[in-house]
């Protein structure tokens, strides 16, 4: 099954090996929470960002049996005052739920406990019989005074997508480790990693001894998990990738203090493959979380539509339990999504958003999946529509925009003209692998409704669009031109489309005009 102590640092040698980011200060923080009432720690961020290769080079800094010193050569952490204090030091036990992910579920703790039960044998070989991880620990720890670092990888594995029986047998289990007075003279530190943060009793963390840092909370680990700017801007320099394209397919995440993270997964894949295409579904499937989207179904539904036209949806994370099982409130399934990677959480604005075009494609497989056939068959359109925009075709757009409004009527209201802007953004969901979208752009005199940048080495036009409501698109062309918006995209395409739309409540029809002008190389 495995070596769960003295197992050497083969991981992070092959970590290393890799195209290795340094995320080394993150031993600055366990240095600092070891032996104290926060040396019990909970990591948890969505899959592939990075929280295996971090617990990796965690244990191999730790381990007693491991000569890591080379490993660690010219990383930040060899500059604290405490690096060598510390480095391979300790019994350092490791263990991975995903060791026993062919164990049936009913049955993985108790093996667990017996596996690694044997391994510590080979070490402390006087060890009384027991089935307890916990009592094993203890007795080893009055006999020999050693006290123990223990990494868990994937802690939550077991009251993800488990019974309540179990999730409770494994939580009871974790509280007798963790929370006994003997566990503080047993362990220096405990370190779990995961996707979700500790379930919930009621409103406290069913092991609130732990300092727990989140993708929502993450308590000064955030430029630890995932890659920074900067991280990524010295990867694309240094393989020749365009950090502009990475940036507008993986970038979007903010963490705590950090504005601009990175799905390191997706940008390794990036390098590897030498493209900017979407690995989300690599990584995680909308199809495991489609029946989240039927809690609070009109809710949910509203507001992932909202967040589709790039907008930003207050959620309520403190009501979430952390458990998969416990969703009640549409605040708990876009917590649940932000936790997944799905969205991004914005702790200033209490916001949840899709982060990039990566997820987005993710959104538009589950709007198929989840059955919403009035907004699947609007996106399904919507390639077609941006293309008779390109190509000026004012009659076949005008005839687009009023099939969507039949199309959309279930989904979005036509009653104002921010409603009819949500609408159009929508209808133009194709254009965001190709351009970058903004609305209210600050553009010569004033600001565009909406505005189209093509992408660095796109051929694509650069588009302008004005929107009115029961006025006249020839009004919409007219306050583009006089306003001068397309002076400041010149610049970004040789050819920039002006597009004025109407719609006229009295026919319920829209009106199109549109117009291209030169821009300059």
């Amino acid at each position: 099954m495995g070596q769960f102590i003295d197992r050497e640092n083969y991981g992070f040698r092959r970590v290393k090996n890799s195209d290795f980011v340094d995320k080394s200060g993150l031993l600055n923080i366990l240095n600092r929470n070891m032996d104290t009432e926060n040396g019990f720690m909970c990591i948890s961020r969505p899959r592939r960002f990075g929280k295996s290769v971090a617990a990796e080079m965690v244990y191999a800094y730790y381990d007693r049996k491991s000569d890591s010193r080379n490993l660690f050569e010219g990383l930040e952490i060899t500059k604290s005052p405490d690096y060598e204090k510390h480095l391979n030091k300790y019994p350092t036990i490791f263990i991975d739920w995903n060791d026993f992910a062919n164990v049936p579920d009913k049955d993985k703790l108790k093996e667990a406990q017996k596996i690694v039960i044997a391994d510590l044998r080979k070490t402390y070989d006087d060890l009384e019989e027991t089935e307890s991880l916990g009592k094993a620990l203890a007795e080893i720890n009055v006999k020999t005074g050693d006290r123990f670092i223990l990494i868990i990888d994937e802690w939550d594995m077991l009251v993800r997508d488990v019974t309540k029986e179990i999730q409770d047998e494994y939580v009871d289990f974790l509280r007798s480790m963790f929370k006994s007075t003997t566990a503080k003279k047993t362990f220096l530190l405990v370190y779990m990693t995961g996707i979700l943060p500790i379930i919930k009793i009621k409103t406290q963390s069913a092991l609130n001894n732990f300092v727990e840092c989140s993708i929502v909370d993450p308590a000064g680990t955030a430029k630890y998990y995932g890659f920074t700017e900067d991280e990524v801007k010295t990867l694309c320099e240094r393989h020749n990738m365009n950090f502009e394209l990475m940036k507008h397919a993986y970038d979007g995440y903010i963490i705590g203090e950090q504005k601009s993270m990175f799905n390191p997964f997706s940008v390794m894949q990036s390098i590897l493959r030498r493209n900017y295409n979407s690995f989300w579904s690599k990584t995680a499937s909308f199809m495991a979380i489609e029946s989240y989207l039927n809690i609070d179904a009109d809710q949910v539904r509203t507001k992932i539509i909202r967040m589709m036209n790039g907008e930003e949806e207050t959620v309520r994370v403190s009501s979430f339990r952390n458990d998969m099982k416990s969703i009640q409130t549409s605040d708990d399934v876009l917590t649940l999504l932000a936790h997944l990677g799905y969205l991004s959480y914005n702790p200033e604005t209490r916001g949840v958003s899709i982060p990039n075009t990566e997820v987005a494609d993710e959104f538009e497989n589950a709007v198929r999946f989840a059955g919403w056939n009035e907004l699947s068959k609007a996106v399904g359109q919507s390639l077609q529509l941006l293309d008779d925009t390109i190509n000026l075709r004012n009659a076949k757009v005008a005839r687009a925009f009023d099939d969507y409004h039949f199309e959309a009527s279930s989904i979005l209201e036509f009653n104002d003209e921010n409603s009819m802007r949500c609408a159009i953004t929508l209808a133009y969901y194709a254009a965001r692998p190709f351009y970058k979208i903004f609305h209210e752009l600050p553009t010569g005199k004033g600001f565009a409704d909406m505005v189209f940048i093509p992408l660095p080495k796109s051929p694509r036009p650069a588009i302008v669009i004005e929107l009115k409501y029961d006025k006249t698109a020839d009004t919409a062309i007219s306050q583009i031109k006089r306003k001068n918006y397309p002076k400041s995209l010149q610049g970004f395409s040789n050819r920039i489309i002006l597009c004025g739309i109407n719609y006229n409540k009295e026919t319920a029809k829209h009106e199109v005009e549109m117009e291209v002008i030169e821009g300059k190389e």
